[in-house]
């Protein structure tokens, strides 16, 4: 019965605090809606921390293996997850609670997210138009990431110019046209199968013709074989590059939250073949565990850019790494 009570309690203080962090208009706020979507990991990396220490139980190395499960179960990864556990054991003299070892993990985790070193094609920062190739398989969002992108810069008052490459896809094509009408950006398209490489360098011919400052390249997610993909993707990296020097300019990955550690080995095999600068994460919306945010950052070293939360259209924010850990808790 007590239980009972504590739960219905715990569901509307959290109610509550979900309206109070809701801005005037009613609209829950994006960290809000982060916490939301993070919940699953929340549970595991608060809730199930709590219960460690029940019974003033201290840190020694069986509750650090637990807490190395812990860990692995919410997507950090193993080597990664044993790497945190040695960090932590080297501050067990001053860990006594479960609040002190979850501060701890927060400082531990941001220095991780904190390492991130950006990588650049180009050091032309102010080039224009700017072409960002868009890349990633087919499911993990890259429509709806463009089209979310689209609007982002056209509420920074950019002209956007979106290019509608993956030609292989049935009504990738028409997606495209109905995102880039509501984000408010142009778009180039071609015939259902044709040349993705044609769509691309058309697409950067308009852009500057029209004095464009920004394109988006979306690209194919899936071929016959890995190995055709990558040759189709290197084909529009170079035609890119002859028609405008020193484009693209970024080469930014998109990655569905909800594969996990599957996430991390699509990414080894796109950085391998294009050299990727930047990663779009998308579907953090409940159904993610929140640690492969980590594990991506420690593990490829490179930029995660933007985050996702939902199908809205500004649900596409960019990545804040001191938000995104006190979300996890």
């Amino acid at each position: 019965m007590a239980l009972n009570w504590f739960k219905k309690k715990k569901h509307s203080d959290e109610k509550k605090e979900e309206q109070d962090n809701s801005d005037p208009s009613g609209k829950t706020s994006f960290f809000e809606r982060l916490k939301k979507g993070l919940s699953k990991t929340r549970e595991i990396l608060s809730t199930d921390i709590d219960e460690l220490f029940t019974g003033k139980r201290g840190i020694d190395d069986s509750l650090l293996e637990e807490l190395e499960e812990l860990l692995i179960t919410s997507d950090i990864g193993v080597q990664l997850s044993m790497d945190l556990i040695q960090r932590i054991s080297k501050k067990s003299s001053k860990i006594s609670d479960a609040n002190q070892l979850k501060n701890a993990l927060k400082e531990e985790m941001l220095l991780l997210l904190n390492l991130q070193t950006p990588k650049q094609i180009s050091e032309a920062a102010s080039a224009k138009p700017r072409v960002i190739m868009v890349i990633g398989i087919n499911g993990v969002g890259k429509t709806t990431t463009i089209g979310k992108l689209a609007a982002k810069f056209n509420s920074e008052g950019k002209n956007v110019l979106i290019a509608a490459g993956d030609t292989f896809r049935a009504a990738a094509i028409e997606q495209l046209v109905i995102w880039a009408d509501r984000a408010g950006a142009q778009i180039v398209k071609h015939q259902d199968n044709a040349d993705p490489a044609s769509v691309a360098y058309d697409s950067i011919e308009a852009a500057i013709a029209r004095g464009m400052d920004i394109v988006l390249v979306d690209t194919a997610g899936r071929l016959h074989t890995k190995v055709n993909l990558m040759e189709e993707l290197k084909k529009i990296k170079r035609t890119i590059s002859k028609k405008l020097a020193g484009a693209p300019h970024e080469i930014l990955l998109v990655l569905d939250a909800t594969t996990g550690q599957n996430a991390l080995s699509q990414a080894k095999l796109f950085d391998d073949a294009l050299g990727v600068t930047g990663i779009a994460l998308t579907k953090l919306d409940g159904t993610a565990k929140g640690g492969i945010v980590i594990s991506i950052c420690n593990t490829l070293k490179i930029q995660l850019k933007y985050i996702g939360i939902g199908e809205n259209i500004d649900d596409l924010q960019d990545f804040n790494a001191k938000e995104f850990v006190d979300a996890l808790f």
